[in-house]
């Protein structure tokens, strides 16, 4: 299984409409793949069901089919900010039954086309209702109570947390598609900035945008195979867990993704990792098995998730800087690692790439999907 082409939307606040942002994204990577959509045997799309966008449309699949005068399997994935990488790990399933030669995924969403309230209201349908919603928790506080945990059991600190986000924004400096692409932020700014929920401040948080990110798979050949594809899904709420400051999905993803690529931790060049917070990201390089459990910081500490160090993790700026348009977001890591691997994203460019990693979450560790990426040699 193999990429045959990406294409990406900016992710920003600007206003489009939801077909807007599917025709762009869809028209780059049919450009990309040097296809037409006559060329497209299905589609596996994924966003939530938000009536936030002004839109009031659910029924997304037969909207493409709309959209593209087009007839054929269009099959629609939500599964919160894993919607993604669930729709790219639907699509690899459909493509192992050998009916599909290629297939488009696409993940889209508007997140800034609303008040605030509005759109976390509709966030929080991802999260537990019952008890954690009723009493006001919603996801910066969920992560704020793991992050203390996590910080407690480690000795991790603020100023850890505040590298991450460092490095994320000196990225996204870099990355024309980000929504912080030429925005400085110092380290400065992101200590001094306000506390979300502690020990969470705001620049530890990822910032919503608007946007879609679209890619093909197919079964010819191309210099980029997929060679890991994995879901798993725990709990719905943290507090069900016997352990909040280790996710067994991410764990279990991952270590199924390695099994059927054949390969380990320590042969992934580069990664994209969901760090919706900041802490997320610490707690990932763990679950990944780039780490022992409770050195995260020592990576951020020594530089080596850097995009100069010796495994950089979230060249794009990630989530944090990036921008999160929840169920593009994804697929929009696939479209940075398919760059790199082709020597395609400019001043962010990381070298010598045989082995990638995308790591897509949703909720508080509730979903998760892995995806591992080879460097083929045409």
């Amino acid at each position: 299984m193999y990429i045959k082409g990406v294409g990406m939307t900016n992710f920003s606040i600007e206003e489009h409409s939801s077909n807007h942002l599917i025709h762009e994204t869809t028209m780059e990577t049919l450009d990309d793949s040097g296809m037409t959509m006559n060329d497209v045997d299905a589609v596996v799309i994924s966003n939530n069901d938000i009536l936030s966008n002004g839109e009031r449309q659910r029924h997304s699949s037969s909207m493409i089919s709309s959209l593209f005068q087009k007839k054929m399997p269009i099959v629609a994935v939500p599964a919160g900010c894993a919607g993604g990488g669930t729709a790219l790990w639907t699509a690899s399933k459909l493509h192992k039954t050998g009916k599909y030669n290629n297939i488009l995924v696409i993940g889209f969403e508007k997140m800034v086309s609303n008040i605030s309230k509005r759109v976390t209201d509709e966030m929080l349908m991802g999260a537990e209702r019952v008890y954690e919603q009723a009493e006001g928790m919603n996801f910066p506080a969920a992560n704020a109570l793991v992050a203390q945990q996590y910080m407690l059991k480690y000795g991790a600190t603020s100023d850890d947390l505040a590298l991450v986000a460092y490095k994320n924004h000196k990225n996204a400096f870099s990355n024309p598609k980000a929504r912080f692409y030429k925005k400085k932020v110092s380290l400065e700014d992101i200590k001094k900035s306000p506390i979300v929920a502690s020990p969470l401040r705001l620049y530890d948080c990822s910032i919503p945008a608007n946007g879609a990110s679209s890619l093909i798979i197919s079964k010819d050949k191309t210099d980029i195979e997929i060679i890991g594809s994995t879901e798993e899904t725990d709990y719905l709420a943290p507090f069900e867990r016997e352990n909040m400051t280790s996710w067994d999905a991410s764990k279990k993803a991952a270590e199924e993704a390695y099994k059927e690529a054949g390969i380990s931790p320590e042969d992934v060049d580069v990664a994209e990792i969901h760090d919706a917070f900041t802490s997320v990201e610490l707690i990932s390089y763990e679950d990944l098995g780039f780490c022992k459990k409770g050195e995260g910081k020592e990576l951020i500490r020594k530089g080596i998730t850097n995009i100069d160090g010796k495994m950089p993790v979230n060249a794009s700026g990630g989530l944090k800087a990036k921008g999160h348009p929840i169920s593009a977001t994804g697929v929009s890591q696939i479209y940075e690692l398919t760059k790199q691997m082709r020597n395609q994203a400019g001043e962010r460019q990381v070298s010598d790439i045989k082995y990638a990693l995308a790591q897509n979450i949703g909720g508080a560790g509730s979903t998760v999907t892995v995806h591992i990426l080879k460097k083929v040699n045409n």
